[in-house]
């Protein structure tokens, strides 16, 4: 058991905190790489920008999916985090997903790196609104199609937001009340990058801090990655957490395979007592 090595590294340390789609996995949002997780196809920014149809879909999907998000509430790492923040062991959460479960949480300090599902954005002239009030235009558009999608059951939402339906062809969307330009959720897609100002909040969070540690992420994108080497190069220690190998596993002083809500719930009673 790499508990007691885990809190030896963390203990008397001022920790940024990293955040993938495992860490959400126990609020019953799936995770895309985990062991258990479903196959899964996200789409591209390529495929979005390019193709109607496939912003159809889009649309269709997370016209259900981000309602599900959006009712989700924090699960028990989340709040372990908020709790070592108040306690100022945790200085800030960088987290790649968009399910602001953190800021549900309580946690002050966060980055949303990869954005929000609750904002929406015009890719012509920067126009942005929310989610919510998207959702009764569309509503407005397509009466009965939510409840359509319910009825069948079983619905399954990604990290994303989008979630599994079926029939999408019938979908009407809505392109920007300002300009006509394209609407697009405040996300990072596949294949786009992660805006510069908030890739350079993030590395100061972590050469502010004494460790870095990662929970719930498996490292597969360089938009995690490389602040796992960026802490290592600057010589602090990495601990992760997650189920399943990492690529940043060479470059961390602990590994722990496991859950991130038991884990990071107990880590938070050891290290808010060291921390008084």
């Amino acid at each position: 058991m790499e508990g007691p090595e885990l809190l030896r590294v963390l203990a008397g340390q001022r920790v940024a905190v990293l955040t993938g789609a495992g860490m959400s996995t126990d609020s019953g949002i799936p995770d895309y790489r985990g062991p258990d997780s479903p196959p899964s196809n996200p789409m591209t920014i390529q495929q979005f920008t390019s193709d109607p149809e496939f912003r159809q879909r889009y649309w269709a999907r997370n016209h259900v999916g981000w309602r599900y998000m959006a009712a989700t509430m924090p699960n028990a790492g989340h709040r372990a985090l908020a709790t070592l923040e108040r306690a100022g062991v945790v200085t800030a959460v960088i987290t790649q997903n968009v399910d602001l479960l953190h800021t549900k949480a309580g946690s002050r300090t966060v980055v949303d790196l990869h954005g929000t599902y609750a904002r929406v954005i015009c890719l012509a002239c920067d126009f942005s609104m929310s989610r919510a009030a998207l959702a009764d235009e569309l509503e407005a558009l397509n009466p009965g199609f939510l409840e359509s999608a319910e009825r069948v059951g079983g619905i399954a939402v990604a990290p994303d937001a989008d979630a599994v339906v079926r029939e999408t062809g019938s979908f009407r969307f809505l392109d920007c009340p300002r300009c006509s330009g394209m609407l697009k959720p405040d996300i990072v897609y596949f294949g786009e990058s992660v805006p510069k100002s908030r890739v350079e909040r993030a590395y100061s969070l972590v050469a502010d801090a004494d460790a870095l540690l990662v929970a719930g992420s498996s490292l597969t994108v360089f938009s995690g990655l490389r602040f796992v080497r960026h802490a290592a190069s600057a010589g602090k220690p990495v601990a992760i957490i997650n189920r399943g190998p990492t690529r940043g596993d060479a470059l961390a002083a602990v590994k722990v395979d496991g859950g991130c809500s038991e884990l990071l719930a107990l880590l938070a009673d050891e290290l808010a007592i060291s921390a008084r």
